[in-house]
């Protein structure tokens, strides 16, 4: 046997094998969801933690036509996410009211902000840091999860999101996280929240209660005194800022029961279709380098003085030219898969719209515009306390606290 028939076979033996590995593919079949970790005991409602879960920042900064990312869905997405982190957090019972906040621009006991680097059907991969109100970061983490083909049967659906195992983390860590502070270190958060509020309304009043460190976290240098009227004022104001958060929680709830039906079979075909996607890029590529491997070895076998070796080569070169056809067809059918993404994108964002709700004064539309609608309350809000407060006088007398760390 020639050394170019040898160095035929085992070219073509390579480009069988590449075609045939075209075949096996993997996919993930279970995922493993944690429990949320929950208080073993009552915890009392003077250390109970109010926690805000601003909406997700939808992650499009750097979005760039063409690429697998649906800036519609991702804008949904932004604002469903944090339902589901809510209910996570509320599970565990360790913690006062959770609400999800428009924007960051609101004073909490803690306060947790999300970005999303990647979601699609397939994977969620979130960024998180969590912050208290003296300024203490008590998260700062990303966290991933992959879905697995049960997580979208009818069953699974029913009962838990596909990614459920990133809001139980996060829910877990932050819960960690509180049972590592002293009961000392929950109150000045209760404190400082309150303070910041205040001084929010009335800087001139309320501004030397507090004062930061080097490392930029606020310390209590002292308090007002409990019966002191500003200070009872700020708190009737904040009850009311409360109750206005409360009542925007119904448009986000609303937000995800419609968003919900659509949102989960968008996922599930895009799920199937991000799995077929990788499933054909990965046999066109395999097909393309096995032709050309093929007709690599046909030329060695075309050039070689054995009329066999050169009847191998003619036949080697006429099976590469057809891996190599396939492979282009089959980038071309992964091509319409992608285009077939987007039209889902573009049918989701169609079924979104926009929520409004009664307020006792006014109407509010939120779409897109809630923060606004937000900012508008805040400034009626300190409207409201100018005029409740009149001509108080500045408080006289405070009471004295040592720094805090």
């Amino acid at each position: 046997m020639t050394e170019s028939i040898k160095f035929y076979r085992v070219m073509a033996s390579m480009s069988l094998c590449l075609v045939l590995s075209a075949c096996v593919t993997q996919t993930v079949k279970t995922t493993s969801v944690p429990n949320v970790r929950t208080a073993t005991a009552e915890i009392p409602e003077d250390l109970l933690l109010d926690i805000d879960i601003v909406l997700f920042d939808p992650g499009l900064e750097n979005y760039e036509e063409g690429q697998q990312v649906f800036p519609e869905v991702r804008n949904a997405e932004s604002n469903y996410m944090p339902n589901l982190l809510l209910e996570a957090l509320q599970n565990s019972g360790a913690w006062g009211a959770v609400r999800v906040i428009p924007t960051a621009n609101q004073i909490a006991n803690l306060m947790v902000e999300s970005k999303i680097l990647y979601s699609n059907g397939e994977e969620l991969h979130l960024q998180v840091i969590a912050t208290d109100s003296r300024g203490q970061v008590w998260l700062d983490k990303e966290y991933r999860s992959h879905a697995s083909r049960y997580a979208y049967q009818e069953t699974s659906r029913a009962y838990q999101d596909p990614f459920q195992a990133v809001y139980n983390n996060i829910a877990n860590d932050l819960f960690k996280k509180r049972k590592e502070l002293q009961t000392e270190e929950l109150v000045n958060i209760r404190l400082v929240s309150e303070l910041l509020f205040a001084r929010s309304f009335s800087p001139d009043a309320f501004d030397a209660y507090l004062s930061q460190n080097q490392k930029g976290l606020y310390l209590i240098r002292r308090l007002p005194a409990e019966d002191d009227p500003m200070l009872e004022r700020v708190r009737s104001i904040r009850d009311r800022d409360f109750l206005f958060v409360d009542t925007m929680q119904e448009y986000f709830l609303g937000f995800n029961e419609q968003m919900f039906g659509p949102y989960q079979e968008w996922r599930r075909l895009t799920f199937e279709e991000a799995i077929a996607m990788q499933e054909l890029k990965a046999e066109s590529k395999r097909r393309l380098l096995g032709g050309g491997l093929a007709v690599l070895a046909g030329l060695v076998g075309a050039g070689s003085n054995s009329s066999l070796a050169r009847a191998a080569g003619s036949v080697a070169i006429m099976g590469g030219g057809y891996l190599l056809k396939s492979g282009m067809e089959k980038r071309n059918e992964a091509q319409m898969h992608v285009t077939s993404l987007e039209e889902l994108g573009q049918s989701l964002g169609a079924e979104i719209t926009p929520q409004v709700i009664e307020l006792q004064d006014r109407t509010v539309t939120l779409s897109g515009t809630v923060e606004d609608q937000y900012a508008q309350w805040r400034e009626l809000l300190a409207e409201i306390y100018r005029n409740e407060i009149g001509e108080l006088e500045l408080p006289q007398s405070d009471t004295a606290v040592a720094d805090s760390p």
